[in-house]
């Protein structure tokens, strides 16, 4: 199994790579087009700012790579948000992929620590992705914008209203949360990625 973490400047590829050798994978991290492109599974990571993020995947081209490829792709957190259209997060134009926006959280509804730092439970189910995961169990979220429910939504989630936890669109799967972080429930969402 050759499995490529994309490297961009957005951080927690060591965490992700430690979840990894938890389960008995190893990865590769680069920038590398040709290495990104034969991979039969690729993991987009990210904690970071969505506008300095698309910048650099721009200037290395990686926007255009990342779209076009035809593996397992899994975004995570930043990584996932940046897989949408739009981000609100300094209006940021982003990859497309999922048609959902993403948004900045607000408290004048429901008062709410922003941004969400800590456990919480994701349900309504839908995909591989989360084979043996049980309905409600707990993940572990850090992030101030979330992705609308839209018709790529594959697990939702509450934190002052619903929103995506999950998206999935043909072979591009994303995740909000952080697998390699969610203890045995992240570990089972890792491998069954890689097991798709």
């Amino acid at each position: 199994m050759n499995l490529v973490i994309l490297k961009y400047n957005a951080g927690n590829i060591q965490s992700v790579l430690y979840a990894l050798e938890r389960i008995g994978a190893t990865a590769s991290v680069t920038d590398n087009m040709e290495d990104i492109q034969s991979a039969d599974k690729v993991i987009f990571p990210g904690v970071g700012e969505a506008s300095s993020a698309m910048n650099y995947l721009k200037s290395k081209q990686l926007d255009q790579l990342i779209v076009s490829l035809k593996q397992p792709v899994l975004g995570i957190c930043l990584g996932m948000q940046l897989m949408c259209k739009f981000s609100e997060e300094n209006n940021t134009h982003c990859l497309g992929i999922f048609d959902e926006q993403v948004k900045k959280f607000t408290s004048s509804l429901t008062p709410i620590k922003i941004p969400q730092i800590g456990w919480n439970n994701i349900y309504s189910l839908k995909s591989p992705l989360f084979n043996q995961v049980n309905n409600n169990s707990y993940c572990y979220f850090v992030h101030g914008f979330y992705a609308s429910i839209g018709e790529h939504t594959i697990a939702t989630t509450l934190y002052g209203n619903e929103y995506s936890a999950a998206l999935q669109k043909n072979n591009f799967y994303g995740v909000q949360f952080h697998p390699e972080k969610s203890a045995g429930v992240g570990e089972q969402i890792l491998s069954n990625f890689i097991n798709l």
